[in-house]
């Protein structure tokens, strides 16, 4: 069993940034990949990033490449993701899980945190 609790969100100006945190509880925190996944009010849950267990590969949403950066630091038991140049359309709920490989699909992931709010005002 794994538990998540996402950090760092917030309201933010079009432009600015913003670095959530997930941090995981739990021993075996490096035996998983980890994603983040964003949900804007009444919009399916879409895929933002992923990172391997490592750290050495990572994945991004054409959306947010070379804006977004994400990371993990296992001695921490957290993963990062550093959002810049943020945009009204960035505005959601953002969710990071864990889950066996770096997988797409939020279906693949098997445990979640609770969600952080990202405002981004125009």
């Amino acid at each position: 069993q794994v538990q998540l609790v996402e950090s760092g969100g917030g309201l933010v100006q079009a432009g600015g940034s913003l670095r959530l945190s997930c941090t995981a509880s739990g021993r075996t925190f490096s035996s998983y990949a980890m994603g983040w996944f964003r949900q804007a009010p009444g919009k399916e849950r879409e895929f933002v990033s992923n990172i391997s267990r490592g750290g050495g590969s990572t994945d991004y949403a054409d959306s947010v490449k070379g804006r977004f950066t994400i990371s993990r630091d296992n001695a921490k038991n957290t993963v990062y993701l550093q959002m810049n140049s943020l945009k009204p359309d960035d505005t959601a709920v953002y969710y990071c899980a864990a889950g066996p490989r770096r997988e797409y699909e939020y279906q693949a992931y098997d445990y979640w945190g609770q969600g952080t709010q990202v405002t981004v005002s125009s």
